[in-house]
């Protein structure tokens, strides 16, 4: 990963983490299981911030870490670079463990917000995610692509909480990830 990204990485992390806190109306989904939201999760959409901007193909890899909490690998092309840009963190529940609302941090002792207030309870095939505020918010699901109805529910949801939807970003997944030749 090429040092300026790492340093948005970083600052965009940094930034994130100001403070662990709900955005208003948001509540977590409960009951939440860990280990069924383990593995690899699709960046379907995202409100835009410094510490992803650019990127497509994104991903989110969650595994459990040794003190109980939660490993946290984010990876995503920089288009126009042709690099993948990655940022490893550990996430813990901040209140009770069968709910939703985790601190994730990427760089030192700061927290962030990661509050899943949307989840297919049955199969964990989609999840909606916000931030501290409502300046941050993702889609996320197993697959690249999600069903009409779920993009329907997500966009209801997170408009009717006051996050600006017109404004997201609809997630590319090249087939050839980083490795297209015209990208470089």
């Amino acid at each position: 990963m090429n040092v300026y990204r790492q340093a948005g990485l970083i600052f965009g992390a940094v930034t994130l983490s100001a403070c662990v806190q709900l955005p208003e109306g948001v509540e977590p989904v409960q009951p939440f299981e860990a280990k069924r939201y383990l593995g690899t999760w699709y960046e379907v959409a995202r409100l835009d911030h410094s510490f992803e901007r650019g990127l497509t193909g994104v991903t989110a890899n969650y595994s459990l870490r040794d003190d109980g909490g939660i490993k946290v690998v984010n990876r995503g092309c920089d288009a126009e670079k042709g690099e993948w840009s990655e940022a490893e963190g550990k996430a813990y529940f901040v209140r009770e463990k069968d709910e939703g609302f985790l601190k994730v941090s990427f760089f030192g002792p700061f927290y962030g917000t990661y509050a899943v207030f949307g989840l297919d309870n049955e199969d964990y095939e989609y999840s909606f995610v916000a931030g501290p505020d409502t300046d941050y918010l993702w889609l996320l699901s197993r697959e690249p692509e999600v069903a009409d109805s779920v993009k329907s529910d997500f966009l209801q949801q997170a408009s009717e909480l006051g996050f600006a939807t017109d404004d997201l970003i609809w997630v590319e997944h090249p087939a050839d990830g980083c490795d297209n030749p015209e990208q470089s």
